[in-house]
């Protein structure tokens, strides 16, 4: 199996690099341009919004002068702390711009919290052919200015537009900076290169910041903090294509007491991640070669989600400790994954016992290799782990190498398990391709599944010549089995998903309010 996109990419841009040549460094440029917008989507979206106009027409006295019978200016009368909100709302150009509507105005930008998002900064004229470094230059310039003047506090700061390695001075002085003017919310990407660019270790020096995501850099040695050195208030963590030693994300969890939510995406080295926190609700890695996530003592860990984190078929070992809340976990990958629940690990025939099994989980993902037999074979010990499974998606992947399929008698003989019999609601089967062992498994379910209320089965986009026809048939196929459920609404569609496959929402994900994040996962149907 091909490693992750983003895994792939990251080796090309090495070679890349050890290449040097003019036809590479333009290479070198499309695909760092592809890796940005990968990382940029699983960065939190921007807290302004970057299209507004700003304009006023005031008639008020100290006003912007108009007619003498023209309206109020009702919202400069307005108390200040209501002003200082709207002010706080507006990108940084234009939170200083309000200084200019009038007398009544003026101070208010000074006071107000601050939003910095440099990319914003630049100048956007069409008349204008800035380089890459004279973009990044001005950036830079500009993100300074702000910082030394503004006494702050920032509420947001975005920062992903200046190449830092050239600015090593500036970055150690932005930090001194955020910290002393309280920023509440940072995102800070280097870019374009180094990778492995090192991140100052002042950035354990921002006390205040509750929300921060870092991207393409080299995160500081640990061992060389000081004992005070934490993250009392950080409540949302995002790395991307960070290089980072197990020992300093360890430390970073025991560090920061009230986080909530992790995000690791696109790391530049193996990840072993060892789950010990007491606030932690969600937990996200996302295009990672995975060795190891263990789950050791998380009482409040509600959702685990791996995406693309198999690389080259490493046999990423997952464990589950204490995570008595533990809702929703994906995506499990069964024969690929190597599940160990307690002391024991998961084998094909493991029985299902007081100590194999997560009974917290509801929400349950798995990608399974229906045409790999040793690996699907994997599936019915998995669904024995989680008995309580009310929500089951399996995507069907593709087989490079396809080694036997499995008959419908297999699965009636070796997946009886009491999420299927007792518990699962509702299926969403992802990707079908039509493979018999894909139809045995969806007729055992049907035939099984006593509380199945919806079945829905999405066919991979451009596998058949017509979905509609396949649609049709595999319906027809599916109206012959004797439903254990009489009230299970069965729907085939086609997947809009030319490429096949999933995505990945990090924000839905982190959204509390998003009670299943897999749905999120696939392209409107």
């Amino acid at each position: 199996m091909d490693p992750p996109p983003l895994i792939a990419m990251e080796r090309m841009l090495h070679q890349l690099v050890s290449l040097g040549t003019e036809m590479d460094a333009f290479l070198l440029d499309q695909t760092m341009e592809r890796m940005y917008g990968f990382l940029r989507s699983c960065l939190p979206d921007s807290p302004v919004y970057a299209d507004a106009f700003l304009s006023a027409d005031f008639s008020s006295p100290g006003g912007g002068g108009g007619s003498a019978g023209a309206e109020e200016d009702r919202i400069s009368a307005l108390p200040d702390e209501i002003l200082r909100d709207v002010i706080s709302r507006l990108p940084a150009k234009d939170a200083a711009r309000t200084a200019a509507l009038s007398s009544r105005w003026r101070p208010l930008w000074r006071s107000a919290p601050l939003v910095l998002v440099d990319t914003l900064l630049v100048p956007d004229d069409g008349s204008l052919s800035l380089t890459r470094e004279d973009e990044s230059a001005a950036a830079v310039a500009a993100v300074s200015c702000i910082l030394e003047t503004h006494p702050g506090p920032f509420r947001s700061v975005d920062l992903a537009n200046g190449a830092m390695d050239a600015h090593r001075a500036e970055l150690a002085r932005w930090f001194y900076l955020l910290a002393v003017k309280s920023v509440e919310e940072l995102v800070f990407v280097n870019r374009p290169l180094p990778l492995d660019l090192p991140l100052p270790p002042a950035i354990f020096s921002l006390a205040s910041v509750r929300r921060l995501h870092l991207a393409v850099w080299r995160f500081p040695n640990t061992a060389d903090l000081p004992r005070g050195a934490a993250f009392p208030h950080l409540r949302e963590l995002g790395l991307g294509c960070v290089v980072m030693e197990d020992r300093d994300l360890d430390f970073v969890l025991a560090r920061s007491p009230v986080l909530e939510t992790l995000v690791f995406h696109s790391s530049q080295k193996q990840v072993n991640l060892r789950i010990v926190s007491s606030s932690l609700w969600c937990v996200q890695l996302c295009m990672c070669i995975v060795q190891e996530v263990s789950v050791v003592d998380a009482p409040r860990l509600e959702r685990l989600f791996m995406w693309e984190t198999t690389g080259d078929r490493v046999g990423t070992r997952v464990k589950f400790g204490y995570a008595p809340n533990l809702h929703a976990v994906g995506f499990l990958v069964p024969g690929v994954h190597v599940l160990e629940v307690g002391d024991t690990v998961i084998k094909v025939g493991t029985k299902a016992t007081p100590k194999t099994v997560v009974p917290s989980v509801k929400i349950l993902a798995l990608k399974v290799h229906f045409g790999v037999r040793n690996e699907a074979k994997m599936l019915p010990s998995f669904l024995r782990c989680f008995p309580s499974v009310e929500a089951l998606h399996i995507q069907s992947e593709k087989d490079d190498q396809p080694t036997g399929t499995l008959s419908h008698k297999f699965w009636q003989e070796a997946c009886r398990t009491e999420c299927v019999q007792s518990h699962i609601r509702e299926i969403v089967f992802h990707e079908y391709g039509g493979k018999r062992s894909e139809l045995a498994f969806l007729k055992f379910v049907l035939e099984n599944a006593e509380a199945l209320q919806h079945m829905t089965i999405v066919l991979a986009n451009g596998t058949f010549s017509s979905g509609v026809v396949e649609a049709a048939k595999l319906m027809k196929d599916l109206s012959y089995v004797k439903r254990a459920s009489e009230s299970c609404n069965l729907v085939v569609l086609e997947s809009s998903n030319f490429e096949g496959g999933s995505f990945w929402c990090c924000q839905a994900a982190s959204d509390f309010s998003v009670t299943d994040p897999f749905y999120y996962c696939y392209t409107v149907y």
